[in-house]
């Protein structure tokens, strides 16, 4: 079986690194990366530490508005996979290479397979709920994570290929957490920062959704962000991805006192800050499901999730929470009193297991079913 992956971004780099080693134990892969997050601090670390190959093709298709990001990629995936003549075209989650990967294909008539198929936030205004919605019914295979992904391809009568798979994140979250346990870890990643980390000291953050760039959210999560770190009595390390950083430049948005930026984090690093957190502010899905696997308090820095296993299975640990300040303060008193956090966050450490979902073999068993 031949198998052309498309990729462009840290959170489908992630997937890749889990899935990839078991597509090529019995397959041939030709690896395309857009280049959506085009620059090494984005993602070109990324091969290196997750052990991916690098590319066959680099389509160096960074940044621009959806419209014109989507309509280069087209353009530049054509002759890829014209090229490659594959059996099947995979492609993950929701991003416009994810849409990209997904039209390219299907327009010249090759099946596609779409990893994470069937979440829905039910928000339009989402770009990623326009891009997933598109691939799914644009896939002939819907590799599904969660029941309630299953559900939602049902209820849009997407039945045939649907097959629950698991997250291919968690298989690779538990390949790693032996690897961060370790409160030498945690100090060692903070002297690479330049930052003092002690457990349950501080909380980390990542903002990057088009709906939390535009100007009044910006203030919103800002505000939001200096009052938690005075409510845990510690920092909040920000992972600033560029594209918010660059709005924060041009609305001339000064951070609040206690809010560390960082540069956006290897995938090691930033699941050692998540386990040793007081608590994680998102609006990552990935990052959502991570703190979830690792049992940290996490607060969803959206009005909806497309993850609601997530936040039903957390006991109480993962609230939905927007840029309301109020309710996330609440929150933040409940699940990480200063006085507490630090002993909580040292026997997180010690005793959260993680099991691997299967996800990878149970997407290469179904490719190969087909063929």
């Amino acid at each position: 079986m031949r198998v052309v992956s498309v990729v462009g971004t840290r959170p489908q780099l992630i997937k890749a690194a889990a899935l990839s080693p078991v597509l090529r134990e019995r397959h041939s892969e030709v690896f395309v990366d857009t280049g959506q997050h085009w620059d090494d601090e984005m993602a070109g670390n990324f091969f290196a530490e997750l052990g991916l190959p690098r590319p066959d093709h680099s389509l160096g298709v960074g940044g621009g508005s959806h419209a014109s990001q989507t309509a280069r990629m087209l353009t530049a995936l054509e002759p890829v996979l014209e090229g490659s003549a594959p059996d099947a075209v995979l492609v993950y989650g929701d991003t416009n290479s994810t849409l990209a990967g997904a039209l390219a294909a299907a327009k010249l008539g090759l099946p596609v397979a779409h990893v994470e198929a069937g979440l829905r936030s039910f928000d339009r205004r989402m770009p990623e709920e326009l891009n997933r919605i598109v691939a799914d019914h644009l896939s002939t295979w819907l590799f599904a994570p969660t029941p309630t992904a299953v559900q939602n391809l049902g209820a849009e009568g997407r039945f045939e290929g649907t097959v629950l798979v698991g997250d291919l994140m968690q298989d690779l979250a538990a390949r790693t957490l032996a690897r961060v346990r370790a409160e030498e870890v945690l100090r060692d990643a903070g002297a690479r920062l330049g930052l003092p980390l002690t457990p349950g000291r501080y909380a980390f953050a990542t903002i990057h959704r088009a709906e939390n760039r535009e100007p009044a959210a910006v203030r919103a999560w800002t505000g939001l962000l200096g009052a938690a770190a005075a409510a845990i009595e510690g920092p909040v390390v920000l992972a600033l991805h560029p594209g918010t950083q660059a709005v924060l430049e041009r609305e001339d948005v000064n951070l609040p006192a206690g809010i560390v930026v960082v540069p956006p984090l290897g995938y090691t690093t930033a699941l050692a800050l998540q386990l040793h957190a007081a608590a994680v502010l998102t609006d990552s899905g990935g990052v959502q499901r991570e703190a979830a696997w690792l049992d940290v308090p996490c607060l969803v820095l959206r009005g909806t999730t497309e993850w609601t296993e997530a936040v039903a299975g957390s006991f109480g640990r993962m609230i939905v929470v927007g840029l309301d300040t109020e309710r996330a303060l609440g929150e933040l008193r409940r699940l990480a009193p200063p006085g507490e956090s630090g002993a909580r966050a040292r026997r997180r450490a010690a005793s959260v297991a993680l099991e691997p979902a299967g996800a990878a073999a149970a997407i290469v068993a179904a490719l190969e079913a087909s063929f």
